[in-house]
């Protein structure tokens, strides 16, 4: 699988199913887990629907960065929601993607929401699968 350097300053270790020129499909994986629990056939299902498919590990993730140091201070984390988000755009940068699907699942869920209000001109359509808005 590849890796690429995004402008945040982390290295996104991704993977894609299908044609480039399809519209896109950002899979967005929560908490901890890896891009491989989307599954390579539910991936290749996708891209036999017509779309470009993108699975990513997070930042301190499987294969992508992982950042050095002690636990976050719960009262301080170490990087924000917003800062997972613009590495996804990132990522959709660095493969010349424009716009695309985005659709995550648990805390990636929480992501594409927020891409969805920092970039909505690069969102076509979101979903958020087992997910919240954090408000009660």
């Amino acid at each position: 699988m590849p890796r690429t350097a995004v402008n945040t300053g982390m290295e996104i270790e991704y993977d894609t199913f299908g044609s480039p020129s399809d519209p896109a499909l950002l899979l967005v994986m929560g908490f901890t887990a890896q891009m491989t629990l989307w599954e390579e056939d539910f991936c290749q299902m996708l891209a036999d629907g017509g779309r470009y498919v993108i699975r990513f590990d997070n930042r301190d993730c499987g294969l992508s960065t992982h950042l050095d140091g002690a636990p976050a201070d719960m009262a301080a984390p170490a990087y924000l929601l917003s800062d997972m988000a613009e590495d996804a755009f990132g990522l959709l940068t660095a493969l010349g993607i424009e716009r695309a699907h985005i659709a995550g699942a648990s805390m990636g869920g929480m992501i594409v929401q927020t891409m969805a209000i920092l970039h909505p001109e690069r969102v076509i359509s979101m979903t958020s699968i087992m997910s919240t808005t954090g408000e009660p």
